[in-house]
């Protein structure tokens, strides 16, 4: 995600990092030349003269811009869901870290007394569960991402726990099922009252559900017929526009051309950089730096002091 410190109006239009013009300037400086070498031939030998008016170009571009606003809006309506899932997240890993730590605890049944060690282990399950949710959030990152690698997670889980998790395919899915499965250990050691199980279960289900619907963004693209569709349309129209304006605005069909290309391919390229919010574009979700926080929120909670630094951005951009 770009992120820089308020700029004037002029700096900002000069603005590059993350602009759509990083994506698509060899697409424009092609278009730009086409209507160049059109002005010349036109203009200098009375070549390519026809009778072309700009009037299918306008109405074509019209039902261009609606097609290229709508694809737009769906885009960044998946974007936003996307970072509204990732909300839920946060909120759901630090009321799973409070249960863990306010609802697991010093027996409840027959107010029988502690066994000897047995406060040490209630909080090394403390320190493992919490750590474990940790593992969670950057293993729903890492998931998300399509990236394989457990070197990022193996600091927060046992050496047999990483092993048991290299063949899964879902990897958080996996963490959840053991979470869920220490929490009935904790239930049959009388840790934690049966009411309070049922609790702890529904944030597991809260976790789960957001990782559906994060999988369904991730899984379901916006059908590729239509983005081919908007992408041909607006590539034969860019570089046939000159041919609709020589006889019109004769040697200004160049910087015509070039504004509205960049008008209709800049739509076209950030409706397909953000489609896909979980990647690492420079306008892409910063999901390293939300499960870093995560990190850090719920290891404070856990009493910790060395703490890694909440991520900040490189060149203007936090991943």
């Amino acid at each position: 995600m770009i992120v820089h410190p308020k700029a004037s109006w002029l700096r900002t239009l000069v603005y590059l990092r993350g602009s759509a013009l990083t994506r698509i300037w060899p697409r424009l400086l092609a278009v730009t030349l086409v209507a160049t070498l059109v002005t010349y031939l036109h203009e200098t030998y009375g070549l390519l003269h026809t009778d072309l008016t700009v009037t299918p170009f306008s109405l074509i571009g019209l039902a261009l811009g609606i097609f290229l606003g709508f694809r737009n809006n769906t885009s960044y309506d998946r974007f936003w869901e996307g970072r509204k899932l990732w909300g839920r997240v946060v909120n759901a890993s630090r009321t799973l870290t409070r249960q863990i730590l306010t609802l697991v605890g010093p027996p409840f049944r027959d107010d029988r007394p502690l066994e000897e060690g047995e406060a040490e282990a209630i909080a090394d399950f403390h320190r493992e569960a919490v750590y474990r949710v940790i593992a969670y959030v950057h293993a729903l990152r890492l998931h998300l991402r399509g990236q394989d690698r457990l070197q990022e997670i193996d600091e927060f889980l046992s050496d047999d726990e990483i092993a048991k998790l290299v063949p899964e395919l879902n990897r958080p899915i996996a963490l959840l099922q053991t979470m869920g499965e220490r929490f009935r250990e904790a239930w049959e050691k009388g840790w934690t009252h049966p009411i309070h199980v049922e609790v702890l279960e529904l944030s597991l289900t809260e976790l789960a559900g957001v990782q559906g619907g994060c999988e369904r963004i991730k899984a379901t693209p916006i059908p590729f017929s239509y983005n081919l569709l908007l992408h041909r349309i607006v590539f034969v129209y860019c570089f046939t526009l000159p041919f609709g304006l020589v006889n019109h605005v004769h040697e200004f069909v160049p910087v015509v051309v070039a504004l509205v290309s960049y008008a209709f391919f800049g739509l076209d390229a950030v409706g397909d950089e953000i489609e896909d919010p979980f990647g690492e574009d420079p306008n892409d979700l910063p999901l390293g730096a939300i499960t870093r926080m995560i990190e850090i929120n719920l290891r404070q909670r856990l009493g910790e002091e060395n703490l890694p630094p909440l991520a900040q951005p490189v060149d203007h951009v936090l991943t």
